[in-house]
């Protein structure tokens, strides 16, 4: 074989390596943006500003518990990009948490390529990464030891538990239009301790995701945002960015994603039982799905 030959099969390996790499490479949920001593009420203005100077909207943002405040944002690509797959809309907004932790302040948002697999989206938001990353930074992702896109698109936790395409539908109305204003005043109400952080409306589609927040107390406790994170966020690294939920109106149906895959896939490497584990927050999905179901309409037994 000739000199040339061998360099031409060494590097049609090199590049097949290469190729398979990038194939099996892991996705982490969360990238942490940056850290360091600070306010947090400025760091929180400064984030807003840098997202919108990098041309994100701001679409609502809320402080679920102390020192924590979350940022709900969207961008034409977010929209684009949502309207393409079936209930490609809970892609359309990203969520940026701000948290002190001790003396240290953590800036934080969800991994656009991990969620874009998860949601089984028509591409895999590789500008809105870049353009987050440009905006605050990028130290490392984290929250699991990671995922490859073909799993996220057909992620389970567990033998029995749901996949994406298995939401809650809790109500058909009798329009697009029904749908989304019988939500907002839902929402408005807050009779279930579920109300609007934001609002997004995906690019040329009838379907609107809302990010909504979940507070309850004695026996709604376990639906809690605040419960439930101290319960699943308790490394030194925060996951907040898991939050908010989601309510999905897609043309006249109102759905959700059920909790044990919400929680699960932001959280993949949570362990089943001990401390810290999906055991301790066993009768949250019930509870947050019976919470929205009634926000939106829907019956308590709701499925």
């Amino acid at each position: 074989m000739s000199k040339i030959m061998k360099y031409m099969s060494l590097l049609a390996l090199a590049l097949g390596a290469s190729v398979a790499f990038a194939q099996d490479a892991v996705l982490k949920p969360f990238v942490l943006a940056s850290k360091g001593t600070g306010d947090i009420g400025q760091k929180v203005e400064a984030t807003k500003a840098a997202l919108t100077k990098a041309g994100f909207v701001v679409a609502g943002s809320y402080s679920p518990y102390a020192n924590t405040t979350v940022i709900g944002v969207t961008n034409d690509e977010l929209r684009g990009t949502a309207a393409k797959s079936e209930h490609g809309g809970y892609g359309a907004a990203m969520r940026v948490a701000v948290v002190k932790v001790k003396d240290e302040v953590q800036v934080s948002y969800t991994n656009p390529t991990y969620w874009a697999n998860v949601y089984r989206m028509n591409g895999e938001l590789k500008d809105t990464a870049a353009k987050l990353q440009t905006a605050l930074g990028k130290i490392e992702e984290f929250g699991a030891k990671g995922l490859t896109a073909e799993q996220l698109r057909k992620y389970h936790y567990a033998f029995g538990m749901e996949y994406f395409n298995e939401d809650n539908e809790f109500v058909k109305y009798g329009s697009h239009e029904e749908a989304v204003k019988a939500v907002e005043a839902g929402l408005a109400a807050g009779k279930q301790g579920v109300t609007k952080v934001y609002r997004v409306d995906v690019a040329g589609k009838k379907e609107v995701l809302f990010g909504v927040a979940m507070k309850g107390s004695g026996e709604s406790k376990i639906m809690d945002d605040a419960y439930l994170m101290s319960e699943i966020d308790f490394k030194d690294v925060k996951s907040a960015a898991h939050l908010p939920y989601d309510i999905l109106v897609a043309d006249s149906k109102v759905f959700a994603q059920y909790a044990r895959f919400r929680i699960a896939v932001s959280f993949p490497d949570l362990s089943m039982m001990g401390a810290n584990s999906f055991m301790n927050i066993m009768k949250s999905p019930e509870a947050i799905r019976e919470a929205l179901s009634l926000t939106v309409g829907g019956k308590k037994d709701a499925r």
